[in-house]
């Protein structure tokens, strides 16, 4: 998020937002050291006030600028409110009115969440994607979406299970488990950067194949273990691979791309994301 031309992280966690403090603080302060600032307010806090802190300040991962994620102190926009009360700024008020329309817009998101479809479609736009780019990027998302609600209604194990079958799928469409395709392209491979915010349109087309027609088989099928789902999800990805090597054939060219659109180190622009693979 952006306040001022000014990055504030956030997460969601626990159904609501939680902005990274420093952040704020750098914010209203303009410290050289916002840290160190949030430091020394802590200190300054009285036994009575630390202990009201700890239970409106989490301690959450947030990605920093080398992109890897690093455990940084968080509140949600209440316990935002009660720091800022602590740190005098004429930049308060503007703070407290942006955060409160976060707020506002997250309930109405809840509401319509077509609404979140377009604020995510205006966060990849301002950072350089094509229109056909995220129309393509939010369909594999819903396509996305359907497979894990089938592989959870059949009471598959959200982290472990999902990473498995996902690996399983990847491989079987582009010779690569998504771990071994971030390092293929780049990546940082221990950070949170997303796989397929990086992918060209064929990438996102025959990632989407595979996963739709995996969420196909399940529903027809019914697997009912982890075996089981493995094969379905290697199956589905195998269509996907069998007409990607077709598509390759055809073109005369292959589709798996080392291109990623990670900001370039001589300026601040992303690669060419209109490129064809």
């Amino acid at each position: 998020m952006v306040f001022n031309n000014k990055s504030i992280r956030r997460i969601w966690f626990e159904n609501d937002w939680w902005f990274s403090v420093v952040d704020i603080i750098f914010v209203l302060t303009n410290s050289s050291d916002a840290k160190d600032y949030w430091y020394r307010l802590k200190n300054r806090l009285t036994s009575e006030e630390k202990s009201e802190l700890s239970t409106y300040c989490r301690q959450l991962k947030l990605e920093s600028k080398d992109l890897k994620r690093y455990i940084t102190d968080c509140a949600k926009t209440e316990g935002i409110f009660r720091i800022i009360q602590s740190i005098p700024s004429p930049k308060a008020e503007p703070l407290k009115r942006w955060l409160a329309k976060i707020g506002k817009d997250r309930v109405d998101e809840i509401d319509n969440p077509e609404l979140a479809q377009e604020r995510i479609k205006n966060i990849y736009e301002q950072k350089g994607y094509s229109k056909d780019w995220i129309e393509k990027r939010m369909r594999g998302t819903a396509i996305r979406q359907g497979l894990t609600d089938e592989w959870e209604k059949r009471g598959l194990n959200i982290q472990r299970d999902f990473a498995i079958l996902t690996a399983e799928i990847s491989r079987a469409t582009f010779g690569m488990t998504p771990s071994e395709y971030k390092e293929f392209k780049n990546l940082p491979i221990k950070s949170k950067v997303n796989l397929r915010d990086h992918m060209t349109d064929f990438e996102l087309i025959f990632t989407m194949l595979g996963e739709k027609v995996t969420t196909e088989i399940s529903e027809n099928e019914k697997p009912d273990n982890i075996v089981k789902h493995k094969q379905v999800a290697k199956r589905g990805g195998k269509v996907a691979g069998n007409a990607r090597q077709q598509t390759e054939k055809e073109i005369g060219k292959s589709v798996i791309s080392k291109e990623n659109y990670l900001p370039k180190k001589t300026n601040k622009k992303l690669n060419p994301v209109n490129k064809k693979p």
